[in-house]
């Protein structure tokens, strides 16, 4: 199967940054979208970022400007630069990557979440 494995979250005060990394692992043929979604608590779990393959970046508005997401393909990676942090950015945040696996079958894999708190 396919494995994604998040790492770079924490704690940062306003205005600080971030940078979250999302690495694709397993029986992978090719990727043609990878994402950054977060979920706060009490609210639904919302896109942030997606990157998909011979596109340009899609951004939430709230992210627009402050967040950029970039993939590297030799390493079936993703990444999310988050500058300019808000309290408001506080949540959870997966990663999202729609795999074409060796046997030619796509699915949707999510990693486990990685918790970002913006608090001074």
């Amino acid at each position: 199967q396919v494995q994604l494995v998040e790492s770079g979250g924490g704690l940062v005060q306003p205005g600080g940054s971030l940078r979250l990394s999302c690495a694709a692992s397993g029986s992978i043929f090719s990727i043609n979208h990878m994402g950054w979604y977060r979920q706060a608590p009490g609210k639904q779990r919302e896109l942030v970022a997606a990157i998909s393959t011979g596109a340009s970046p899609n951004y939430a508005d709230s992210v627009k400007g402050r967040f950029t997401i970039s993939r590297d393909n030799t390493k079936n990676a993703v990444y999310l630069q988050m500058n300019s942090l808000k309290p408001e950015d506080t949540a959870v945040y997966y990663c999202n990557a729609y795999v074409v696996t060796t046997a030619r079958s796509t699915y949707n894999f999510w990693g486990q979440g990685t918790q970002v708190t913006v608090s001074s």
